[in-house]
């Protein structure tokens, strides 16, 4: 398991554990790239300067400023925002149980790991764990993290939890607003048979590692082919989707699309 990223305790009424936090996700081993003088072959250097004057500015001179009317600023030392920031307790803090599927996933924000932290931390974890799958339930609890108050939904997860930290609602836009401009409309009869007869014929698992990179492949290939001095390889050009003209006959075009592989397997 990698270095843990925050270690704090995990708290349901008088019952806490220690525990560990770390990264669920990375981008790590992305293909990254920097920016390098085309001449020389040198890096780049990032350097800030003054919007009006063009000089540029020294790092001690830099504050953080918050525009509250055009190129007017109110400035901010480290200091102030620091003091600013909620002081940490290092306690995820249970507030409530709901039902794993009641958080909508459009508050979902970054996953972690959550696990004990030392032998003494495991029993008081593990019951917490095994509690919330025998209940189907899901806690939420606050903290700090990063320096941010932060709401983070906690649920059963293999052996161990998984702690989601959660947008807070101000910055989750409204569904509502997004398809105010779609008309209601009820698809019935044989055009929705269809539909729900090609959405069971093509029925599967979530398989992760079905679902590759390729945009990082590809640009992990045109790497490899600029080191070997040849020509990356060419990539056959996606057919492009279009608006069918007859939707019934797409639909019946569909259907017998899918049932060519199941024919082909019972004969």
């Amino acid at each position: 398991m990698p270095r843990a990223i925050w270690k704090g305790w995990l708290a349901v009424g008088q019952v806490s554990c220690a525990v560990a936090l770390h990264a669920a996700a990375s981008t790590s081993d992305r293909v990254s790239f920097h920016t390098v003088n085309r001449q020389t072959g040198n890096r780049v250097r990032r350097e800030f300067v003054d919007a009006a004057s063009g000089k540029p500015v020294p790092r001690e001179d830099q504050v953080k400023g918050y525009e509250v009317a055009p190129n007017e600023f109110v400035q901010l030392d480290p200091e102030e925002i620091t003091a600013a920031v909620p002081e940490s307790d290092k306690c995820l803090r249970i507030d409530c149980f709901v039902p794993c599927r009641e958080v909508d996933g459009a508050y979902f924000d970054k996953p972690y790991y959550l696990t004990p932290a030392g032998e003494a931390a495991e029993e008081a974890f593990g019951l917490i764990r095994d509690g919330l799958k025998a209940k189907k339930a899901a806690a939420l609890a606050r903290t700090v993290l990063f320096r941010r108050l932060r709401t983070v939904l906690v649920r059963p997860h293999g052996a161990g939890l998984i702690a989601n930290t959660l947008n807070f609602d101000y910055e989750v836009r409204s569904s509502e607003e997004a398809f105010a401009d779609m008309p209601r409309l009820s698809v019935k009869g044989e055009m929705l048979e269809l539909a729900k007869h090609i959405i069971a014929t093509k029925a599967g698992r979530f398989d992760p590692a079905a679902y590759d990179d390729r945009y990082d492949a590809a640009l992990a290939d045109l790497v490899k082919a600029k080191l070997e001095g040849r020509k990356p390889r060419r990539k056959a050009a996606p057919k492009k989707a279009g608006q069918p003209e007859d939707l019934m006959a797409a639909l019946r075009d569909s259907v017998a699309a899918s049932e060519r592989p199941r024919r082909r397997k019972t004969g």
